[in-house]
């Protein structure tokens, strides 16, 4: 990850992605996102959500998202967990 990112108020983001399969509509899959990020606009988050609502098949059903505290130790904090549905 780089310092300078960081030092810019970046952080590891982490999204869990739920969503309808396009052959299977009642069978949800999970999809892992991950990449650096600004909390919480979620800039770079929601430039591919936009794009995956435009290009992909596959409806959008709910998005986790997780990041991580500036410059630290890698931990999970639950209170930064966010749910959109």
């Amino acid at each position: 990850m780089s310092l300078a990112l960081q030092m810019r108020d970046y952080r590891l983001t982490t999204a869990e992605i739920l969503y309808h399969m396009p052959d299977h509509p009642a069978v949800l899959q999970s999809f892992i996102w991950q990449h650096l990020d600004i909390a919480p606009r979620f800039p770079e988050l929601r430039k591919f959500l936009d794009f995956w609502s435009r290009s992909l098949d596959g409806k959008l059903h709910s998005v986790r998202v997780g990041a991580a505290s500036l410059i630290a130790p890698p931990s999970w904090d639950s209170r930064q967990v966010l749910t959109l549905h």
